[in-house]
């Protein structure tokens, strides 16, 4: 167990396209040796850092610790490969475990079979040692251990997250599957937007991506909403660091510039609003109800990101039609705003009608998403 000024190696997952932003943060909350990966970065860090980056981490989808590395070819490697670790390190027979299977090996062809078979080597090594065994809980653990097999490089880690980091603790509900968390401040970051100027988002459904600039706005750290992370629990580790990061000063930003979002559905604003007064943002951003086509933004210019909505939300239909509408938009009513749209449909975001200045490949979940930049001009841009 990592105590004190120890270092030990730590990873941070997060969605594909994110990896250069988060580790921009890692870096500026201390890590050492950081590199990166696909959807991963990997730093080193002690004890306190594992605190202080699960508290202020905003791309990151969760946080785990190296533990044990070996190599298997098949269930019996990798049974006697996971029984070489002193699993009583983390665990007692008193405390509740799961382990999670990732898998990109042509050895094994069944996450969930490997992950047992961890299981069986931990629970079979306390049988040894004290005729009994922790018990499994797959959805409330104690401990959660994380197995991901590369050809034949297998790696166990410690989650110290718990609930992915996503999930901040301010959403009473969300609207027409909303916008992961992580993912909307991702975004907000690889737009540039250094909060010195307006921020809108006109098809803002229940307010994931303005909340998430409002939080960078005031200096809010992500994880304050949270009520637990799962390294709590871990035996032996410091408590009191936990409350060293709960309890130092955080001094909220200067902002004189708005932060604000609209939607065409009624409920989508109401959910927006109450998400906003669970965060206590809700003097700090303006929602108001509004088609897009009509929504006037603040004076004086800013950036704007919309995630053009689908399927039912949209009132127009045709998401390739409403794409034009977009365009046409941006051009009446966004002078002197950076527009990014972030869009999973290529065809869609090809009829916004202007050429984009920037195009970032994401990935939202396994969809191949695109984040195309549009800077609107008054008249015609000035060539040099």
């Amino acid at each position: 167990m990592v105590t004190g000024s120890n270092k030990t190696e730590l990873v941070a997952k997060t969605f594909r396209g994110l990896e250069e932003v988060l580790a921009k943060e890692i870096e500026q909350l201390g890590g050492e040796n950081i590199r990166i990966a696909t959807r991963a970065v990997m730093f080193r860090g002690d004890a306190e850092m594992i605190c202080r980056v699960n508290y202020h981490l905003r791309t990151a989808l969760r946080v785990l610790m190296h533990l044990h590395s070996f190599t298997a070819c098949d269930e019996h490697q990798l049974y006697r490969g996971a029984m070489e670790y002193d699993w009583s390190e983390h665990l007692t027979n008193e405390t509740t475990f799961a382990v999670d299977g990732v898998l990109n090996s042509p050895h094994f062809n069944h996450s969930q079979y490997i992950a047992l078979k961890v299981k069986d080597a931990i629970a079979d090594q306390f049988r040894k040692k004290t005729g009994s065994r922790p018990s499994v809980d797959k959805t409330n653990p104690d401990i959660r251990f994380n197995l991901h097999i590369s050809g034949d490089k297998c790696s166990i880690l410690l989650d110290s997250s718990g609930e992915s980091l996503h999930k901040r603790g301010y959403r009473t509900a969300g609207h027409s599957a909303p916008l992961n968390e992580v993912l909307a401040a991702g975004l907000v970051k690889l737009s540039g937007w250094n909060c010195n100027s307006n921020f809108v988002d006109p098809m803002c459904g229940s307010g994931t991506i303005v909340l998430e600039a409002a939080l960078m706005a005031h200096n809010i750290p992500p994880g304050i909403y949270r009520k637990h992370f799962a390294f709590e629990k871990w035996p032996g580790f410091d408590l009191s660091l936990v409350e060293k990061i709960h309890n130092e000063d955080y001094p909220e930003k200067e902002f004189r510039y708005k932060i604000a979002g609209s939607d065409i559905s009624p409920e989508a604003v109401s959910i927006a609003r109450n998400n906003a007064k669970s965060a206590f943002l809700h003097r700090k951003v303006e929602f108001r109800i509004s088609s897009f086509e009509n929504y006037i933004p603040p004076e004086g210019g800013g950036v704007l990101i919309v995630n053009p909505p689908y399927g039912e939300r949209l009132k127009q239909g045709d998401p390739v039609l409403f794409h034009s509408v977009i365009g046409d938009t941006l051009k009446k009513r966004y002078e002197g705003y950076e527009a990014w749209v972030f869009s999973g449909n290529t065809d869609a975001v090809k009829k916004v009608g202007l050429k984009p200045s920037k195009k970032i490949v994401l990935f939202n979940g396994p969809i191949e998403s695109h984040f195309h930049k549009f800077s609107i001009y008054r008249g015609t841009k000035k060539r040099n």
